[in-house]
């Protein structure tokens, strides 16, 4: 059973579908976001800057350290969401090791000795492996040198007897 394949207009289609969707999502999630600050803006009392000089700076250094510690904890969901990245990245770099190492299902491959050594070599080099006939000849020629040093030997008896026949072995 094969799977039929989605055609190029319906998979157009469905992303455009997703796409107005996620548009809508995002909409929705801004104007929350704006209804939120407004509650919390609304929650903050009006600021009261009647009063002395003493009084005022007494408000700003209050006003200063909670910014500060907002500061403080904005650098440290940054600092969480960065790290949270990084391991995320790691992670991801360890399942593609991962699936590179998977290695594919060997198929048998009936080949020649010659297409063989081909393929390894490359087309520069043609070396020939043709066993049968490398044996045949070794055989052969064997067989022939055999009956030669047989031969040779016989005919080189008188000139190898005494020391002339010697000497002439290892000056020739």
């Amino acid at each position: 059973m094969s799977e039929k394949k989605m055609t190029s207009s319906r998979r157009h289609h469905l992303k455009s579908l997703v796409l107005q969707i996620a548009f809508e999502l995002i909409e929705v999630e801004k104007k929350e976001a704006e209804q939120v600050k407004k509650n919390f803006m609304a929650e903050i009392p009006a600021l009261d800057l009647s009063g002395d000089q003493a009084a005022l700076m007494e408000m700003l250094k209050k006003l200063a350290h909670t910014i500060d510690k907002v500061d403080e904890d904005r650098y440290d969901a940054e600092a969480k969401v960065n790290k949270a990245d990084k391991e995320i990245e790691d992670l991801k770099m360890k399942v593609i090791e991962i699936q590179g190492m998977k290695k594919p299902a060997l198929k048998k491959v009936r080949m020649s000795a010659d297409a063989m050594l081909q393929a390894l070599l490359g087309t520069k080099h043609k070396a020939s492996m043709d066993f049968r006939a490398n044996l045949k000849e070794v055989k052969k020629e064997v067989k022939e040198e055999a009956a030669d040093a047989v031969g040779d030997w016989r005919k080189n008896v008188d000139e190898q007897a005494g020391m002339d026949g010697r000497m002439k072995k290892f000056q020739g």
